[in-house]
């Protein structure tokens, strides 16, 4: 049974970087919060704190020990927060810049101290309403920053793993706390194409067995542009991880190249499906227009075929409707049967006719 989606008229975003000075943070998205929301986990081989505050300044006092602090910001209308972190950690004015910018495509940039990379994290919230959100990572020498709109994400995994004292969390650096918060966000870029893959095959089961509805175009005109918008998000990231996983920056490990080599490749499988289905979207609009057509062609054969039926009918039934006295047929006493007899015969052989050429 197909399922009826919500048309939302999508609200714009107001660009508001345009002609302002290079480093000036102007928050640029449609997601406000009313409080800075700070998670601040800390861990080591050995142990884990946790902390949740509405300041950033809570954050300060873990730079420079010897263990991992992820930083997690929800709330990226909250500037000066933000600059407040980003002086505390030294980050470029034009970082700060783009963290707050949702407009900002994927990115990678190297830094001395740190590297900088802007991904799309794309996932269902509890409404089932896709939710296509700015994230910023930023990863220093034991630290990683996390910059979110607002509240959600898909990083509880990975909070798990934290918390869990075995695997290679708890004693690899931030390089690979970098890669497995990246490596999360792709993961659910599949989850997110698996749910896009079943709303095409439900449309095209209902071209193929239900009865075409006028509204499908408005359905195939969304899942259009819903694939627009991963595709957006997710086409860039390619060559986010690729430069990544080329990097030679002294803050990767060498082992961790090799798993971003396998984020690398989940990433290409991706876009090639997302490349797959935006094809296959465009089949189901050439698919619904060729059943319309078919469905009216249909319509004019039944309209033709009555319509020759009753044209040798109509004809005999005009012959003898014309006012004229010397008609012979006229004074036959059964005469009125007899016509009524050979119309009845002319149907009978066109329905034969019609049957015969597999027209009916």
């Amino acid at each position: 049974m197909r399922v009826r989606r919500r048309h939302k008229k999508k609200q714009k975003v107001k660009n508001t970087s345009v002609n302002q000075i290079p480093g000036q943070v102007t928050y640029v998205g449609n997601k406000e919060t009313e409080n800075p929301s700070v998670e601040i986990i800390n861990f080591d081989k050995d142990k884990v704190t946790r902390e949740n505050s509405n300041k950033v300044d809570d954050a300060f006092h873990f730079k420079g020990k010897d263990n991992i602090t992820w930083i997690n910001i929800n709330g990226l209308n909250h500037t000066k927060e933000i600059e407040e972190l980003g002086k505390h950690y030294h980050l470029h004015p034009l970082i700060i810049e783009d963290i707050v910018n949702t407009q900002q495509r994927p990115k990678f940039d190297d830094y001395d101290d740190y590297i900088f990379v802007v991904v799309k994290m794309l996932y269902n919230d509890s409404q089932n309403e896709f939710v296509n959100e700015h994230l910023s990572i930023v990863a220093g020498e034991g630290f990683v920053l996390t910059f979110q709109e607002a509240d959600g994400d898909v990083f509880d995994g990975v909070r798990e793993r934290i918390n869990n004292t075995k695997g290679r969390m708890r004693t690899s650096g931030s390089d690979y706390l970098m890669y497995a918060l990246m490596d999360a966000v792709v993961d659910n870029y599949f989850i997110i194409i698996e749910a896009l893959s079943e709303k095409i095959e439900s449309l095209e089961d209902s071209l193929f067995t239900q009865a075409v509805e006028e509204d499908m175009t408005q359905e195939i005109q969304d899942l259009k542009r819903e694939v627009l918008r991963i595709r957006k998000a997710i086409h860039p990231l390619r060559e986010v991880v690729n430069r990544l996983e080329n990097s030679q920056h002294e803050l990767i490990d060498q082992k961790t190249h090799s798993y971003l080599r396998d984020l690398q490749d989940h990433i290409t499988q991706i876009s090639e499906n997302i490349e797959i289905y935006r094809e296959m979207i465009w089949g189901l609009m050439d698919m619904y227009m060729t059943t319309i057509s078919n469905k009216m062609n249909e319509v004019m054969k039944v309209l033709t075929i009555m319509a020759s039926i009753f044209i040798p009918l109509t004809f005999m039934a005009g012959i003898y409707g014309m006012n004229f006295e010397y008609i012979p047929e006229l004074q036959l006493k059964y005469g009125y049967f007899y016509l009524l007899g050979l119309m009845f015969v002319v149907f009978c052989m066109m329905i034969w006719y019609f049957k015969r050429k597999k027209w009916l």
